[in-house]
């Protein structure tokens, strides 16, 4: 499935949610529900290319898999963290997607105190000692 498919679902699902909306609430917002699922089981799979390509790249440019692996969740929970706030927001609690979006990047911050340590003593390698 590619894009324009994706984007043409989203839209049919769109439409046939404020048709259905007024008359079958219930079956406008299953209707919904089983569109998101379909876009994120399609875009799960591409995911694990995406990941394919990823790690092997990092093999030939002969980076620590432990630096890999830490960019890798970096990754996963920036898109957790931004489904989880579309889809409280979409639910109109917009104050608790600003709760999941302060919590993924904190913890993304924790994720990458390590690949900044080792920035910052590689640099400190190169500067002359005094």
């Amino acid at each position: 499935m590619d894009i324009l498919q994706i984007v043409t679902l989203g839209l049919i699902s769109s439409l046939l949610f404020i048709i259905l909306q007024d008359q079958h609430a219930s079956i406008a917002y299953l209707l919904i529900i089983l569109t998101g699922i379909i876009i994120l089981s399609v875009v799960i799979a591409q995911i694990g290319a995406v990941l394919k390509l990823i790690e092997s790249l990092g093999e030939k440019a002969s980076i620590d898999g432990i630096y890999m692996e830490t960019i890798l969740k970096i990754i996963g929970i920036a898109y957790i963290a931004e489904i989880g706030a579309n889809i409280t927001r979409d639910a109109g609690l917009s104050s608790i997607a600003s709760k999941i979006e302060l919590a993924g990047k904190v913890f993304i911050l924790l994720l990458a105190v390590p690949i900044i340590s080792a920035v910052i003593e590689a640099i400190l390698n190169f500067l002359p000692v005094s």
